[in-house]
């Protein structure tokens, strides 16, 4: 997980003083990282979005419990994370879609570009998506944070609250279920 610089440390204890002028400097900051890891869990724009907002004002009501600036980041990603399995919670009342085989054809034509080619964001999210789908919303969490946000098993369970041993497990039937689906369609 990223070091805290001093001056980060200053604003989240500022923070915990209720100084509203250090919380717009804290919201711009962690704003982008917030967008980042729920459109990583999520693949949708809008509800990133949403997820930045619930998390902000979940860190304006709450930052007091936090027991120092350097919990802060563990703590920031705990709150994204359950705000992201509360949208998944949602989204799985909602009617499920399934690829279709050019969906699928996009994918692994995608797969086999050349090294360093930028995607879009919404074409990254919804091989996101189609690839994960299929995943429980712990196997995905596990899944995001390890492979694309490249945390420890260690920082993962400070996360999640998960022991080392689920997540291990998670992880492994994560890569399991998507190397069958990408076996399968390619």
């Amino acid at each position: 997980m990223q070091q805290l610089t001093d001056i980060e440390k200053s604003i989240i204890e500022q923070c915990r003083n209720d100084n509203l002028q250090d919380f717009r400097k804290l919201v711009e900051k962690e704003s982008p990282f917030v967008f980042s890891v729920a459109f990583r869990i999520l693949g949708n724009n809008d509800d990133a979005e949403d997820v930045v907002q619930e998390t902000m004002i979940t860190i304006w009501g709450k930052i007091k419990e936090v027991k120092s600036a350097e919990s802060f980041r563990p703590w920031l990603y705990r709150i994204i994370v359950n705000k992201c399995y509360d949208r998944m919670r949602k989204k799985k009342r909602e009617p499920e879609t399934t690829a279709d085989d050019r969906t699928w054809a996009l994918i692994s034509n995608k797969m086999y570009e050349i090294p360093g080619t930028n995607l879009e964001n919404e074409e990254l999210a919804r091989i996101i998506n189609l690839l994960t789908g299929k995943l429980s919303a712990k196997q995905k969490t596990v899944f995001v944070l390890s492979e694309i946000e490249e945390l420890s098993n260690d920082e993962i369970s400070i996360v999640t609250g998960m022991t080392k041993l689920n997540i291990k497990a998670n992880l492994h039937y994560a890569r399991k279920r998507l190397n069958e689906m990408i076996q399968k369609h390619l």
